[in-house]
């Protein structure tokens, strides 16, 4: 039970029934938990096959699918933050790379990982579809490699 406790301390919206949705772009909802096995490197891997964004020249609805991936350290974020987080882009005008660069450096800030990259898989508008590739490796580790790699070996489909 002390266990539980502990791992709920800080998360306010995990199974709370009084969600409220943020109209525009709310980083300050994201939160985040321990991550209890930070001696091993593994991957977390979240996709959002739903995100809107506007277009910061016509107003127009910008869809997307979003996929985050990135290696923990000591904090993790909470999904359901995260679900908010994004959802809070819908009625927020930004072009697609300002989008991925934004969320990638917010997550960055709220939790420190280790190696974090963020794929944006936008809809066609106009004839043409754009997919920006965001990454980040913490410098002075072997991270900050893998994200060179990771960055200039990507074959983005």
């Amino acid at each position: 039970m002390e266990n539980i406790q502990r791992e709920q301390e800080g998360l306010t919206l995990l199974g709370n029934q009084k969600t409220v949705y943020k109209a525009d772009y709310a980083p300050e909802v994201l939160e985040t938990f321990e991550n209890k096995h930070r001696d091993n490197d593994y991957w977390v891997r979240f996709n959002c096959p739903e995100f809107t964004s506007l277009c910061p020249i016509t107003g127009q609805p910008d869809f997307a699918e979003i996929i985050i991936s990135y290696v923990p350290d000591v904090r993790m974020v909470e999904s359901k933050s995260l679900k908010l987080y994004l959802f809070s882009f819908r009625n927020h005008g930004d072009f697609h790379e300002d989008c991925v660069n934004k969320i990638m450096k917010d997550l960055i800030e709220l939790m420190d990982p280790k190696y974090i990259e963020v794929f944006g898989r936008f809809t066609p508008r106009g004839g043409i579809s754009i997919h920006p590739y965001a990454n980040y490796g913490r410098p002075g580790t072997k991270w900050e490699q893998v994200a060179f790699e990771r960055l200039t070996h990507r074959e983005i489909v």
